[in-house]
């Protein structure tokens, strides 16, 4: 294999060993970062400009020998110090990572460290106010027992005071209870006597009435029998009445009513004015009694 074939070979395997030793590096470290991460974009950027180096060592044209072999001698060259530059940029991006990563395990103890006494401050803070509530409550309780033991003292006192003011109420009202069924004892027998006086009082009452209601009913009857002879009276007096009052309109040619009135007596006309239903008669005058005669006869029966 020729010179011009070897160089060839070696730019062509450059940038992929390039890339192996920088992969090699960083895969010791689980977290790089932005730092690795550009070290690798800067290899594969040297990568490509070695690719285009050996496209230009690649023989085209009438170039000589020489002036190709200078070429890949120069671009074997730039080649190397890419692969170092690689090689250096993938040690610091690996120095980096590792720095990176100390930094995290650092943190991660240190939050740990805090949780672990964030947790423990927190556990004592919790304790120190369960100790503090539990001293409000006895406090509370003992507070709320004493108030409670005051009101039950006060009420009993009040209980045992209404209950000795009821008693002696009571003492006193069975007391005038007493009196008053003495009082009402007498007022018995006062009334039993009143009554027996009143009984008696009535029984002669109802005897004299009973002799009084017999005179009135013999004087009702009495009084019936003279109002059944008025009664006769009033119709004779009607009929006669009527018979003048005809025979007088048969001879003066007018229609006169009930006769002629002023023939009968003031006592004739308050029996007519009674068969006829005339209120207030026996205070009406003769002449008012014929005038209401008359009217009561021009009524419509």
């Amino acid at each position: 294999m020729s010179l011009l074939e070897w160089a060839q070979r070696g730019l062509r395997d450059m940038p992929s060993n390039a890339g192996w030793a920088v992969s090699q590096l960083l895969s010791s470290s689980h977290s790089i970062g932005s730092v690795a991460d550009e070290a690798a974009s800067r290899a594969r950027d040297q990568g490509r400009r070695l690719t285009e180096a050996v496209m230009d060592v690649v023989p085209n044209g009438d170039d000589s020998i020489q002036l190709r072999m200078k070429r890949a001698e120069d671009a074997a060259d730039r080649a190397r110090e890419a692969e170092e530059r690689a090689v250096q940029a993938a040690q610091e991006a690996k120095e980096r990572s590792d720095h990176a990563l100390h930094v995290t395990q650092r943190g991660r103890a240190r939050v740990k460290e805090v949780d672990r006494d964030t947790q423990r401050e927190l556990e004592q803070r919790v304790k120190h106010a369960e100790r503090e509530a539990e001293e409000l409550v006895k406090r509370e309780r003992l507070a709320a027992e004493e108030h409670a033991e005051r009101q039950r003292q006060e009420v009993y006192a009040e209980v045992e005071a209404e209950s000795e003011r009821t008693q002696r109420e009571a003492e006193e009202a069975k007391q005038r209870a007493e009196e008053l069924v003495e009082c009402a004892r007498d007022e018995m027998l006062e009334a039993k006597r009143l009554a027996d006086e009143a009984a008696e009082a009535a029984r002669a009452a109802a005897a004299h009435a009973q002799r009084h209601a017999q005179d009135l009913a013999r004087d009702a009857a009495q009084q019936a029998r003279e109002a059944e002879v008025s009664v006769s009276r009033a119709e004779e007096l009607r009929e006669r009445s009527e018979a003048t009052a005809r025979q007088t309109a048969a001879e003066s040619g007018q229609v006169r009513t009930n006769g002629d009135l002023q023939a009968y007596t003031k006592s004739d006309l308050v029996d007519l004015a009674s068969t006829i239903g005339i209120e207030g008669r026996t205070r009406m005058t003769k002449e008012e009694l014929i005038a209401a005669i008359k009217a009561a006869s021009r009524a419509p029966r």
